[in-house]
């Protein structure tokens, strides 16, 4: 098949299900990069769906997979295996107390569906809470707290899906007078809009430590804190979604660590399978019971999966063998001096945030403005896939462009500054 033949069939037969596809025909990934059916080399600066912390293709993981696929990969939904009593026994040992009980699924927006329904069902309650700029999945429950993109034409959401303002320190209106972020007023103004929309029926919170579809908006330090006071005044359960953020991406095992609060219920998914469909919820014992007593229901046809658990041990081997979250943060701090060089230096370049492994630059007309400059990102975005850097621009109503960089943990210092590289390369000819 032609490369023309190609996307003429793919046109023809595919659903599209958000945006334009990329431009390439991928044939192969290995490590930090991707290659296309032409031979060209593209370095990934999004680990595929901002999942592949190991890396493509790692040998660890093909290893585990073949021999999985072999012997043990796919079991009635009611039968257990060692390696999935061996993955909630590890995970638990990743996590403090009480975080001890594990079901283990296979995509994030499944680990937030089972979440929710968990807080609903041992609060008795049904309203959930999530940021304006929020993404927790595609499925029914999880889509209903997915505020960035995605709500209108499809009729109501789940009853009882309120909002929060995000705390984005660059564009909130909420100020000290010295023009600092005022995140600690902004939230407490945000749950009295809560309170006044709520029929006084609370199950839970639902929040990313880092919120990446919504523009890699870092929760400000002390905020967790302070949402989880709220939550406990409330009798709402806190749910982290630490999709992207979990298993060292942020330069700890998990972003929640940095803030020292301990959530009710935890999510994993992405970087917890390196790219393959693995995903898991933990929580407490308290709670665990609770559910069950209640006769709490999740009956998926690949929960319990031993392959599922047996690819998760191994990335979490992985990580622990190669101390990949000190890497995180060394590579972290790489990338952050040289985001933050490219602020200093382009007028257009209005901010950069994020920690570790996951920095995010936004794109402006200039900084005094702060408006949007979406033709730019698209040309830069166009630029670097030209250049062989696959880089992800979001962009949403009333912010700039905002480029999320999200490379491997494994990823080379040279290719780390090589994708920087090009990404400056892009804008220089975008601005002409």
């Amino acid at each position: 098949m032609t490369g023309d033949d190609f996307w003429t069939q793919a046109e023809r037969h595919l659903v599209r299900y958000g945006g334009a596809f990329t431009p390439r025909v991928i044939a192969r990934a290995e490590g930090s990069w991707v290659h296309d059916e032409e031979g060209r080399a593209i370095l990934d600066f999004t680990s595929g769906q901002m999942s592949a912390v190991l890396g493509h293709s790692h040998p660890d993981v093909v290893r585990t997979v073949s021999e999985s696929v072999a012997t043990l990969d796919h079991l009635f939904s009611g039968m257990l295996s060692r390696p999935v009593v061996d993955l909630g026994v590890r995970l638990a040992g990743t996590l403090p107390d009480p975080l001890e009980r594990m079901l283990l699924l296979t995509t994030g927006a499944e680990s937030n569906e089972a979440a929710i329904a968990m807080a609903k069902l041992v609060t008795g309650r049904h309203e959930v809470v999530a940021f304006d700029r929020s993404w927790h999945g595609m499925t029914t429950g999880a889509r209903a707290t997915t505020f960035s993109a995605g709500r209108k034409g499809y009729g109501p959401a789940m009853p009882g899906s309120l909002v929060l303002p995000t705390p984005n320190a660059y564009r909130s209106p909420f100020r000290h007078p010295d023009g600092s972020h005022d995140w600690e007023t902004e939230l407490d103004f945000g749950f009295g809009l809560v309170d006044q929309q709520s029929t006084g029926s609370p199950a839970a919170c639902i929040v990313e430590p880092i919120l990446s579809s919504g523009g890699i908006i870092e929760l400000p330090e002390g905020y967790l804190r302070r949402l989880k006071d709220h939550c406990e005044r409330r009798g709402t359960l806190l749910i982290l979604d630490e999709a992207q953020t979990g298993v060292g991406r942020t330069g700890t095992m998990y972003a929640f660590e940095r803030d020292g609060v301990v959530p009710d219920i935890l999510t994993l998914s992405k970087t917890l399978g390196a790219g393959l469909p693995v995903a898991a919820v933990m929580t407490s014992a308290a709670i665990e019971e609770a559910c069950h007593e209640r006769g709490f229901l999740f009956f998926t046809t690949h929960v319990s999966d031993p392959l599922a658990a047996s690819v998760a041990l191994t990335v979490l081997d992985v990580v622990e063998r190669d101390d990949l979250v000190t890497r995180a943060q060394v590579l972290g701090k790489e990338l952050g001096e040289r985001l933050a060089d490219l602020h200093e230096r382009y007028d257009v370049v209005g901010d950069v945030r994020g920690r570790g492994l996951l920095q995010g630059l936004e794109l402006v007309t200039d900084k005094a403005s702060r408006a949007p400059a979406d033709e730019l990102g698209r040309a830069v975005t166009a630029g670097c896939l030209e250049r062989g850097l696959h880089v992800n621009i979001v962009q949403l109503p009333g912010m700039g462009g905002i480029f999320r960089i999200a490379p491997p943990l494994t990823i080379s210092s040279d290719d780390l500054h090589l994708g920087v590289d090009r990404l400056e390369e892009s804008l220089v000819a975008a601005l002409g």
